[in-house]
């Protein structure tokens, strides 16, 4: 998390410009189409079409960006991408998120595919911290653990959306207001988040937030990843790399103990690359705790003012490579361990363990009762900046 006294970001008019030349793809293959694209710097016009209803009546719509290469659809609950699709070493496209292809599963499920998380990402020990002398509590839907903003997060929201087309590329600001005491958290947030697909494909998320009063945030992204495909079956044969020495322990409720701990010898040394699996059945007290990875790893960076490289992943079989750059100085590795078999996704295959992994950039989990990590306070008169970049190579 980056923070300063400037207002947060708007919209310009250039970014609001359709794109008349959008139609002179028409007619060209998926790949050429996304060359063009990418030589233009101006991608296609998003598109947005219905995605049905909440119990309350309020519509849902599904947003399309195409760029570069990539095609990415958001909807307008929870900010969720709910497909993303590259291209394999030969050209064939496939979705590599896991997600759902209506509503009514994203409503019912717990898993929080492809979501905006907030206003805090990942665990806060027994739902509760202190800041400024005040204890606030939060709803604790973790067993005795508030996880990803409560029971009502970011994540189960629906947002306001606005599409853009300009020289850095195409995509949508969604923005939320947040009120003073949801789910427990002081302050009214005024959240702005920017999903850009650039005319090189890559998918850059830039969030930024205000608040009147003190609190706490930790914005991120849960989409799952499976770069074989969506519902090929699991990522174990997946490479990855992650930039860090270090990683914070967790405690049987999987909050951190606040040790940062050597990865060295452990079965959690991802440094030189190595595939997800070949390690996640070992003995380590970690691994049986959490059933696998669900760790947050400290990159060796810390926090940075620009985006710089955290994450490697690749899929040998398929060739599809995806690299992550942040400003954050945690990220979060989720191997998908509570996949437990009963849900199927969009291509009506069942979801079992480590059908998909989550990198989840980010600051520490529980940094708002661990002092020593970096802070997550935001205070009135700062502005909450955080930016990821997603690219995809083949």
């Amino acid at each position: 998390m980056h923070t300063d006294s400037s207002d947060a970001p708007r919209t310009s008019p250039a970014t609001r410009r359709a794109v008349l030349a959008g139609a002179a793809a028409v007619g060209l293959s998926a790949a050429a189409a996304g060359t063009a694209r990418a030589a233009s710097g101006s991608g296609r016009t998003p598109t947005r079409e219905s995605f049905g209803k909440l119990p309350d009546g309020t519509k849902v719509y599904r947003w399309t960006l195409e760029n570069g290469g990539t095609r990415l659809r958001v909807l307008s609950y929870g900010g969720v991408v709910q497909s993303l699709e590259i291209p394999d070493r030969h050209g064939r496209y496939a979705n590599v998120s896991l997600g759902f292809d209506n509503i009514d599963d994203y409503l019912k499920a717990t898993t929080f595919f492809g979501a905006l998380i907030g206003r805090y990402g990942n665990r806060i020990a027994g739902g509760r911290f202190t800041l400024d002398g005040r204890t606030y509590q939060l709803p604790l839907n973790d067993g005795a653990n508030s996880l990803h903003g409560g029971t009502k997060g970011f994540d189960r929201r629906v947002w306001d959306v606005e599409p853009f087309t300009g020289s850095t590329g195409v995509g949508i600001v969604l923005r939320y207001i947040s009120a003073d005491g949801e789910m427990g958290y002081p302050g009214t947030l005024r959240v702005t988040v920017t999903y850009t697909l650039t005319p090189r494909g890559t998918w850059r998320i830039d969030y930024a937030a205000t608040t009147d009063r003190a609190t706490v945030v930790n914005l991120t992204n849960h989409t799952y990843f499976n770069l074989a495909g969506e519902g090929s079956g699991d990522v174990y044969g997946h490479e990855l790399t992650l930039d860090a020495s270090r990683y914070t322990p967790v405690d049987t409720t999987l909050i951190p103990t606040g040790e940062l701990a050597a990865v060295a010898r452990t079965p959690f040394d991802f440094r030189s690359g190595k595939p997800v699996g070949r390690d996640i059945r070992t003995g380590h007290p970690q691994l049986l705790r959490a059933q696998g990875f669900d760790h947050n790893w400290v990159l060796d960076k810390g926090v940075t003012a620009a985006p710089r490289h955290a994450a490697t992943l690749s899929d040998p079989g398929s060739g599809r490579t995806l690299r992550i750059a942040t400003t954050e100085p945690g990220v979060q590795f989720y191997s998908g361990n509570f996949l437990v078999g009963t849900l199927a996704g969009t291509s009506g295959r069942i979801y079992r363990q480590g059908d998909g992994l989550c990198l989840e950039t980010q600051h520490f989990p529980d940094s708002p009762n661990r002092p020593s990590f970096p802070s997550t306070v935001l205070r009135p008169g700062e502005t909450y900046r955080s930016t990821t970049e997603h690219s995809f190579h083949a």
